[in-house]
């Protein structure tokens, strides 16, 4: 078996590239300023796709925004590197340079040209069961043995991939992907959500009675609508609201192993890392950041671009453009304090401690 070495990106085996592409192309795809290699070398290269500085070689396009890898960027073989002002000059003397503010977006911008998502391929796999007064675009794609129950609708260009379970009535924007295994219900897409394998998204949501004999369960009668652009990640779940919509706001962005709980509200471009949890009935506005493993109490409002610290325990609301972090959570700054006087009264209780045995001895 031949093994790529993990520095080189775009194994052939999973990965299509596209091109070769020259500068003039790279400049316009990323909106970078274009300026030749020192030595006049290269101006009709040809490029045929991208590398991590260490490795790139003299038909690669490589990229730098941190400072730390200062020395990788001296010592590179890219024929064209992506920088910003600041670091224009350090690009060796053989490679083009190309100097962007947002150079990590130009690079983004780049490597999409090289490797763009796959083509939908149109179609109904035989496998796949489809009820009945079902409307599916001529353009989407269905995979094998995936479900759509009655009077699912699935728009232009969707890709739906294999054992996809879809329930009645879901409806699905123009150019949503839909991974592997996922499962859809009492739900409306907008265009181009993306959801990865294993996101369960419209499932009933955590909502019961308190009896003395136990527990009675509480219908759950709302909806989940995902605006334009949203991204769910693998085995991520959004619970149907109970009695108005679970509502995930345009161009936001769940990473994996996120749950949002019933009647939830994020807006806009929001971020939930990896393992963070936020509760029924709160409310996040735009632009809000949730790291990785935060816990978010129900019925709470989280104000336009806050951001909770990871494994903070949120509480109380949150205003707006607020760093919050700790359980409970609290400012940054009183945080940090908080922990600087602990370590000092440890400190301190340690040598009196040890200062009272000596005299003891």
């Amino acid at each position: 078996m031949t093994v790529t070495p993990d520095n080189v990106p775009g194994d052939s085996r999973f990965f299509v590239t596209h091109g070769p592409f020259g500068l003039e192309a790279l400049a316009q795809c990323s909106g970078a300023d274009l300026r030749a290699a020192a030595d006049g070398a290269g101006a009709d290269r040809r490029f045929t796709g991208i590398a991590p500085l260490q490795s790139a070689t003299r038909d690669q396009v490589s990229f730098l925004d941190n400072r730390r890898y200062l020395p990788l960027l001296e010592g590179t073989g890219a024929g064209a590197v992506i920088v910003a002002p600041a670091f224009a000059d350090k690009v060796p003397g053989h490679a083009a340079v190309l100097v962007s503010r947002t150079p990590y977006l130009a690079w983004a911008r780049v490597a999409t040209l090289f490797y763009p998502p796959p083509p939908v391929r149109p179609g109904i796999h035989p496998t796949a069961v489809v009820g009945v007064e079902c409307e599916i675009d001529p353009t989407a794609a269905i995979g094998p043995f995936t479900v759509l129950g009655e009077r699912v609708r699935i728009g232009a260009g969707v890709d739906i991939g294999s054992h996809v379970t879809i329930g009645a009535g879901v409806e699905i924007g123009a150019r949503c992907r839909i991974g592997a295994h996922v499962a859809i219900s009492h739900a409306l897409l907008g265009e181009r959500v993306t959801l990865l394998p294993g996101a369960r998204i419209g499932q009933e949501g955590f909502g019961f009675a308190v009896t003395p004999e136990g527990f009675e369960s509480v219908p759950q009668l709302g909806r989940v609508i995902l605006e334009d652009g949203v991204e769910i990640g693998a085995n991520s779940t959004v619970d149907r609201g109970s009695i108005r919509d679970t509502v995930i706001g345009a161009g936001s962005r769940l990473d994996n192993l996120v749950q949002i709980g019933h009647n939830a509200r994020l807006g806009r471009c929001c971020i939930v890392v990896s393992q963070a949890g936020i509760s029924g009935s709160t409310e996040l506005g735009d632009f809000v950041t949730v790291a990785a493993q935060a816990g978010l109490i129900g019925h709470i409002r989280i104000g336009a671009k806050a951001r909770i610290g990871a494994q903070c325990g949120v509480m109380s609301d949150v205003e707006a453009g607020a760093d919050v972090i700790g359980s409970p959570a609290m400012p940054f700054r009183e945080f940090f304090r908080n922990v600087a006087f602990l370590r000092r009264m440890a400190k301190k209780t340690t040598q009196d401690g040890g200062s009272e045995k000596a005299d003891k001895a």
